[in-house]
């Protein structure tokens, strides 16, 4: 007979397991294809360690130790515990094969955001993941986009969806950016120090990524801006530097990331 004390503490575990995904995972609407069939592992996973934890607790606080009883708690736990694996193993292959990365890759770009000169901050981060945006597209409130995981389709990981990832939009003629005062809304036209502003968007790029230690860099405006794709580098640079900057029209900004400010001070990096 199940002990009292082996239910409160299976309704224990339940609660904070069902807790905690509530609070780590995003709205499933902002999930790509492969982030969703991620999920779906996840899930097996939380739902296979609840039932081993249930039935080790049951294994310690059962009375009966015949033989016959171990062995069917221990196939009660080693079945799941290989068809979870199975699972799992089999859905990694599978993205693996149909993704457009190929596997998973870990890409970033910074960032900075002007509305008239003044440079906003995305909105902080919330719960144990510490950021803002999917598993695979987000931001840890350092001023960097994060790339990490499989790339399923090219829509995905560009800017526009960026945007829309971590609470806002970024289209032709309007940006809407979440900060932690609220969102801040732009759209071309609207007044900036008394004239009509443009949201328009810069691209500090790395013109010989394969050169370690003297890169030249480019700036370019990119037009069709929430198409835009960030590189596929790891660090930055060589990876890029995206400045989205609500201002009177220009072809070029004067603003650019840390991290290429930095590389230029050690020589690293010089315009082209």
């Amino acid at each position: 007979m199940i002990s009292k004390k082996f239910v409160l503490v299976l309704i224990i575990v339940v609660l904070f397991t069902s807790w905690v995904a509530a609070h780590e995972l995003p709205d499933n609407e902002l999930l790509d294809d492969g982030v969703k069939l991620k999920t779906q592992v996840m899930s097996v996973i939380m739902i296979t360690s609840i039932l081993v934890t249930a039935l080790v607790i049951l294994a310690i606080i059962s009375k009966r130790k015949t033989h016959n009883h171990k062995r069917m708690l221990f196939c009660l736990m080693i079945i799941p515990i290989i068809a979870a694996t199975l699972y799992a193993a089999g859905t990694t292959i599978y993205l693996n094969q149909v993704s457009l990365s190929k596997g998973p890759v870990h890409w970033h770009a910074d960032f900075e955001i002007w509305n008239c000169g003044q440079k906003l901050n995305l909105v902080d981060p919330q719960g144990l993941s510490n950021r803002v945006g999917t598993p695979v597209f987000h931001d840890h409130n350092d001023f960097r986009i994060h790339l990490e995981g499989v790339v399923m389709d090219q829509k995905d990981i560009t800017l526009g969806n960026f945007f829309r990832v971590v609470g806002g939009s970024l289209a032709e003629e309007e940006a809407v950016v979440p900060t932690n005062a609220g969102s801040v809304v732009v759209h071309d036209g609207d007044l900036c120090q008394g004239q009509p502003g443009k949201v328009q968007v810069f691209v500090y790029k790395i013109a010989n990524p394969d050169e370690r230690g003297n890169w030249k860099y480019t700036q370019e405006k990119i037009e069709n801006y929430p198409e835009y794709v960030l590189s596929p580098y790891s660090n930055v640079p060589p990876g890029d530097c995206i400045i989205i900057e609500f201002d009177q029209e220009k072809e070029k900004t004067e603003k650019i990331c840390t991290s290429y400010k930095a590389a230029i001070k050690k020589g690293e990096a010089h315009g082209g």
